[in-house]
């Protein structure tokens, strides 16, 4: 796996996804950007590889598993059935009045409590499904407290809670059930 250029290099594309998303942008950086853009597509598409062999969402020691598409959540404390870490919504992940997107609180949301259900024994569990309550604005730019916690399971089910806070403000919390995959599923 990686050594440390990849975990740098998430961080840059992370902040450069942040500083596009905050940028009024006049023609002619849009035309240069699409161009580098373009040159860079050219030199990743024969490195495609199958999903096993892919890094990205896939290195564990790195915020994010390595993949930018949820924002980095870095883990605190984790166990067996109980997770807790801090988050940040960068600019990248506005739903707009200073607000974090509800869909971005959806995903992490499902990675922190998907995190939680599979840290314990057991197999690899997916989510069945995830309920989500938005209780105030998710704020951007500064770090967040987002736990999660199996609070039951039976047999294949794994019943996961969690809660997203600003200090002592809750933003959103979570219920999830997660199914632990028969032999043969992926």
């Amino acid at each position: 796996m990686p050594g440390s250029a990849y975990p740098a290099m998430i961080d840059t594309l992370r902040d450069f996804l942040d500083d596009l998303a905050a940028a009024k942008l006049d023609e002619t950086t849009i035309e240069a950007l699409a161009a580098e853009l373009q040159q860079w597509r050219g030199r990743l598409a024969p490195l495609k590889a199958s999903e096993e062999h892919r890094m990205f969402g896939r290195v564990d020691n790195v915020p994010g598993h390595g993949q930018v598409m949820c924002p980095a959540i870095d883990i605190e404390e984790l166990d067996e059935t109980s997770v807790r870490a801090q988050v940040t919504f960068g600019d990248y992940f506005l739903g707009g009045n200073a607000a974090a997107h509800g869909g971005a609180v959806s995903l992490m949301f499902d990675e922190l409590l998907g995190m939680s259900a599979n840290a314990g024994p057991g197999g690899v569990a997916r989510t069945a499904y995830l309920h989500i309550n938005y209780r105030a604005i998710t704020p951007m730019n500064r770090p967040l407290t987002v736990t999660a916690t199996v609070y039951a399971i039976e047999g294949r089910k794994r019943f996961v809670r969690g809660e997203l806070k600003d200090g002592e403000r809750l933003c959103a919390d979570a219920d999830g059930l997660f199914l632990e995959l028969l032999p043969g599923q992926q």
